[in-house]
């Protein structure tokens, strides 16, 4: 049987850090209708310029992307509240005659906008600031055991030094009375969007280490410190907020304190960097219906415009 899909097109080009997403999504929107929104959890954030490896003003100029900047550090920023502000920069650009591109890593903020969020309790910022008072004298670690007793499959998937997760976590289970693992897929929908999805997956991890470091060697000699030791001067950040736990920013704050040497904190920074990266693959290893791109391979690009090409063009599924 023939059916007509009537959910408007979007496209999705995910990867690990360091694989050329800016660029690629850049040149697809020099040659199809397409707008661009981030889908990156340090973007969202004003100030986190250079570590984070924002499009600079040129290229933003040319290709404007949405969901930049629309945070001040201090302010949290869910995945709930992206895929509401996903979803209205894509209708957005569909009134505009054009077809969202959707490019950035954060996998959970795919997630969320592809099949939805589960339905979780809002937060309780009384019960939050408890539980922080708590990490305050115990650490996060120990919170992370207790977490393991009460769900371990949740504790299983969260670091020890989440904070934020931990956090999240021990205060749904404390206001729902069950494991969050139980509640997670309660929210899954249909997407809303007939979704084309593109995946740049190097095959090389060597070559993309090698990026990395490069890329963190550039950031430096931008003026990275320099834009952290600006963060700091504010007085009003901390480095357990979210967005100052971005990849990068957590090490180059240690070492402006005194915790670790220049090139330690390069070590450091350039380790949690790949360490991310092997995260982002693992997951989109889970993300069966995407089509993987080499970004080392001659013939990426021209497969992205092909497979773009071809979706923009299609108008009828299978069912």
């Amino acid at each position: 049987m023939i059916r007509i899909d009537t959910r408007p097109p979007a496209i999705c080009l995910m990867g690990a850090t360091a694989t050329g997403k800016t660029a690629l999504a850049c040149e697809l929107a020099e040659r199809f209708p397409l707008g661009l929104v981030s889908v990156d959890s340090a973007l969202v954030y004003r100030g986190l310029d250079i570590g984070s490896a924002k499009p600079d003003a040129a290229t933003r100029a040319r290709h404007p992307h949405r969901l930049i900047d629309i945070r001040d550090p201090s302010e949290p920023y869910s995945a709930a509240e992206f895929r509401r502000d996903a979803l209205a920069a894509m209708e957005d650009i569909a009134r505009e005659g054009r077809v969202p591109l959707l490019v950035g890593g954060t996998g959970l903020y795919f997630r969320a906008l592809a099949t939805g969020l589960s339905e979780l309790p809002d937060a309780a910022p009384a019960l939050r600031a408890r539980i922080a008072a708590e990490a305050a004298r115990s650490g996060w670690p120990a919170l992370h055991e207790r977490l393991r007793s009460l769900d371990a499959a949740t504790a299983e998937r969260i670091r020890p030094g989440d904070a934020q997760r931990i956090q999240r976590a021990l205060e749904i289970i404390e206001l729902t009375g069950r494991p969050v693992s139980a509640l997670i897929g309660s929210g899954v929908t249909r997407p809303p969007w007939k979704l084309l999805k593109l995946a740049l997956v190097p095959r090389d991890r060597t070559r993309l280490h090698a990026r990395i470091a490069q890329r963190f060697d550039a950031m430096l000699a931008a003026g990275f410190l320099d834009e952290v030791r600006a963060l700091r001067g504010r007085g009003d950040l901390s480095p357990e907020l979210p967005a100052l736990r971005a990849v990068g920013y957590r090490q180059a704050w240690e070492h402006l304190e005194g915790a670790t040497d220049a090139p330690t904190f390069r070590e450091r920074a350039i380790f949690a960097t790949r360490q991310l990266a092997k995260r982002q693959t693992t997951w989109l290893r889970g993300e069966l219906d995407a089509r993987w791109l080499d970004p080392d391979e001659r013939c990426c690009r021209e497969h992205a415009r092909a497979a773009v090409e071809a979706f923009l063009g299609a108008n009828v599924v299978d069912s």
